[in-house]
């Protein structure tokens, strides 16, 4: 079987997926700092193509999914949009993220970069927008993503990654006109990232996680944990299931990736149980601050330097 004709099978099946299922979870919502609330459970995006995210999200949508995570760097925004625009559902009731990228901002370009981005979305406005990296001039990207707010253009902004650099955190925080109303970070049940999260509570910022699961260099090593697979047994669910159930008991707003519409249907089921306290504590003891992401600052201050294309 060629390649091509495996897409269009892949496409064909993910569109019978979307068209028969029907939706089953209403959005359970974590309310923001600027008065919005998130949708808790979103659809991450992260490696796929414009292709794969369109699908993906068109099932997603239909299954009662009403927030989805992208970026400029995924390069795959456009299918996003698309997937939003042929879903029915109307605009206000689906929760679009974004994020710049640094060579978005850091040559004094942010504003060029937002419209862009709403070009590629085929949209009015964005529900949210994280400075993806903390490179470059990210307070020119961050003064440009509070203008854009002030133009209705974006709704509500956030900082992603930016544990990495605390110091570019706290001078965010302390220079912002707009605080930011959320931050993106890695998170999972090996690095539940306690202490900054304290100190996002203290300030009055939501928490979502990125690699929920683990991400591709990871997911295996959580689904074969001991305990994980314990509790998957005497729940009677996945892995996924039970450690993106803990995701949504701790209050975190997470967006697992997922292309295979089995996947998709299997994350979002989360919502149909819940765990004992008891065994919420045995998975929060299981921290580690063991990141699957290992890359240091200095070595991501290439980023700048990369320009994801439009």
């Amino acid at each position: 079987m060629n390649k091509t004709v495996a897409m269009m099978l892949s496409t064909a099946a993910l569109a019978a997926a979307a068209g028969t299922a029907t939706p089953k979870v209403k959005p359970v919502t974590i309310p923001l700092n600027d008065g919005r609330a998130i949708p808790q459970f979103g659809l991450g995006t992260y490696n796929s193509s414009v292709a794969e995210a369109k699908d993906a999200l068109a099932v997603a949508l239909k299954l009662g999914y009403r927030h989805v995570d992208t970026a400029h760097a995924y390069r795959n925004e456009r299918g996003v949009g698309a997937a939003v625009k042929e879903s029915g559902i109307p605009r206000e009731e689906i929760w679009i993220t974004s994020k710049l990228w640094p060579t978005d901002y850091d040559h004094g370009n942010a504003a060029e970069s937002i419209d862009k981005m709403l070009e590629r979305l085929g949209v009015d406005y964005i529900d949210l927008v994280y400075l993806h990296q903390p490179v470059g001039d990210y307070m020119a990207g961050w003064r440009g993503l509070e203008e854009a707010v002030k133009q209705g253009k974006i709704k509500s902004i956030g900082i992603s990654n930016f544990d990495m650099d605390e110091r570019a955190f706290d001078e965010i925080i302390a220079k912002a006109k707009i605080r930011p109303a959320i931050v993106q970070i890695e998170l999972h049940p090996y690095a539940q990232r306690k202490a900054f999260r304290e100190k996002c509570k203290k300030l009055g910022i939501a928490v979502e996680g990125w690699f929920p699961l683990g991400g591709t260099g990871g997911n295996a090593t959580l689904f074969g944990d001991k305990t994980i697979k314990e509790l998957a047994a005497k729940y009677k669910k996945s892995p996924a299931q039970i450690i993106l159930r803990w995701h949504v008991q701790e209050g975190f707003s997470t967006i697992p990736g997922a292309r295979n519409s089995d996947y998709i249907k299997e994350n979002i089921e989360v919502y149909n149980f819940k765990l004992s306290e008891d065994d919420m504590k045995k998975i929060r003891g299981l921290d580690k601050e063991k990141r699957f992401f290992t890359s240091t600052l200095a070595e991501i201050q290439h980023f700048k330097d990369w320009n994801p294309g439009d």
